[in-house]
């Protein structure tokens, strides 16, 4: 009885994720909730700051391409950096970054002045969302990985529902230049949060900087997502201010995967990782995930606003049931995901996320607002259950030292799909309603309604694609070495996976560089 007694509470203790790993989650909520919030809130501000501006819309376009322009060149840097100087140093640095793009933001005198800030403001924001994953990562363990991504997971899958609902009231109350000033505070006690509790990571083996694959890399990834932004702008993918950015794009895409297969220094994406078939599949499912959410929240807020006739706020609040069905998803999910198949769980999540779907490929002028929110619930419910595994399973199988450039490579997936995502549906949208009429008459608007209907099929599509790499994923928990940060809570702990260079849910490999969290 006194050892069953002793094995359940060992079992309890190791359920509970402990109370170190809980304050550094918070500890990078703080900063990373902040940056996603930014994103969405300013796309509900363009109208209002081309009319401050005097200016059109194609150029204050660039409030929100440059942006995500500095955030494609400088998410390849993230493994690098953090293994040159430190998951803490670079935590800081960026968060500092973001503060000072958003303090210039709010005091903007021009168009340009505030095109141009909001690059060094991306160029913060590009790197806290990957090193956020990659240091949480760390820190956890196989074990407990599932758990503690669940924990910070809602925020980050509630942002695009809430930001155009804090935006529209920003705007509403106190002008556009709070949508920017907002942030400062914020960053400020995320930035004193960090540099007090967050522990340090450091890598005793610092890697070469690969000069030829980020001149390379970054190009690449601004060239292919500018190309993206402009064939949805402008509703072609054959527009020539479109073709021609992806064509060179693409081509330095390719160049680059030569390079990193040929190099003889680590890469800035190793693309040796994707010989792990749960890396593969994570990574193409992130991809799929970015195409299928970014491309359906373009459609539902717009089609509140032009066929329903809702303000931006509205439109967001009645986007609210996903955020709803995403917690309500993550009760469950955070207590499965370590225990459960990763597979399982994500081919759950795929078909409640297609169910949900299917309501809006059946839109109409007047479909039930109590049918659409349900559907949202059950689409939240499923983009959690999927979404949580896959980011978990992602490094499966990999080195704890291959986590920086791992999560670099997942992100850029994750990029390039939501600018993909977001292209495709606009142009799709564009020739659907192309040639449809735009009065006020029922008529009008159930031939609007219905473009929004055939434009929804691709992103169920894009859903049902994701069902094939599921299969890649593994049949069974994680599991593997102690986690970085020891079950005694103290997050200075200063010997973490010294003796125990195994791989993340696999047997121990080769001895690698050691890992420290000081």
């Amino acid at each position: 009885m006194a050892m069953q007694a002793e094995a359940s509470t060992a079992k309890g203790a190791g359920d509970r994720l402990d109370p170190a790993l809980v304050r550094l989650a918070l500890i990078v909520l703080v900063g990373a909730v902040v940056v996603q919030l930014d994103a969405t809130i300013v796309a509900v501000a363009l109208d209002t700051l081309a009319r401050s501006f005097d200016v059109g819309v194609s150029t204050i376009q660039w409030v929100s391409t440059g942006y995500l322009l500095a955030l494609a060149v400088v998410i390849p840097l993230t493994g690098w950096s953090v293994e040159r100087f430190g998951g803490k140093r670079m935590w800081l640095v960026s968060l500092m970054l973001f503060l000072v793009g958003s303090a210039l933001c709010g005091i903007a005198w021009s168009a340009g002045s505030l095109i141009a800030f909001r690059i060094v403001q991306g160029a913060g924001g590009g790197l806290l969302l990957p090193l956020m994953q990659t240091i949480l990562a760390q820190a956890a363990g196989p074990e407990r990985l599932g758990r503690l991504m669940a924990t910070v997971a809602v925020p980050a899958l509630l942002t695009p529902v809430l930001g155009p609902v804090v935006g529209g009231v920003l705007i509403d109350d106190l002008g556009w230049r709070w949508i920017f000033l907002v942030n400062v505070p914020v960053c400020a006690v995320a930035i004193a949060l960090a540099w007090r509790w967050m522990p340090e990571l450091r890598v005793a083996e610092r890697q070469p900087f690969d000069g030829v694959g980020f001149a390379l890399l970054s190009p690449g990834l601004a060239a292919a997502v500018y190309g993206f932004s402009e064939a949805g702008r402008r509703g072609e993918f054959t527009d020539a201010r479109a073709l021609v950015p992806l064509i060179i794009g693409i081509a330095l895409l390719a160049v680059f995967a030569l390079h990193a297969l040929r190099t003889r220094i680590v890469p800035l994406i190793d693309l040796r990782l994707f010989r792990s078939a749960s890396f593969c599949g994570s990574s193409g499912m992130m991809f799929l995930f970015g195409l299928s959410l970014y491309g359906a929240m373009l459609l539902l807020p717009l089609y509140e606003q032009q066929v329903r006739g809702r303000s931006a706020v509205e439109a967001g609040l009645l986007l609210a049931p996903q955020g709803l069905g995403m917690m309500l998803a993550m009760i469950v999910v955070g207590r499965l995901v370590d225990r459960t198949s990763p597979r399982l769980l994500v081919l759950t999540g795929l078909v409640l996320s297609v169910l949900g779907s299917v309501v809006y490929t059946q839109l109409g002028a007047d479909t039930s607002e109590v049918l659409l929110g349900g559907s949202l619930v059950v689409r939240g419910m499923g983009l959690a259950a999927a979404t949580i595994p896959v980011m978990s399973a992602a490094y499966h199988g990999l080195r704890p030292t291959d986590i920086p450039r791992a999560t670099s490579a997942v992100r850029i997936f994750q990029q390039i799909g939501g600018s993909l995502g977001t292209a495709v549906i606009a142009v799709v949208l564009a020739h659907q309603l192309r040639g449809t009429p735009s009065g006020g008459r029922a008529a009008d608007l159930g031939a609007q309604a219905h473009a929004y209907a055939v434009s929804s099929w691709w992103t169920l599509g894009f859903s049902l694609v994701a069902v094939p790499l599921a299969l890649l994923l593994p049949g069974r928990p994680a599991g593997g070495p102690r986690p970085a940060v020891p079950p005694d809570g103290s997050a200075a702990a200063k010997l973490v996976a010294e003796s125990d260079p195994g791989t993340l849910g696999a047997e121990p490999a080769e001895p690698g560089p050691v890992v420290r969290l000081v």
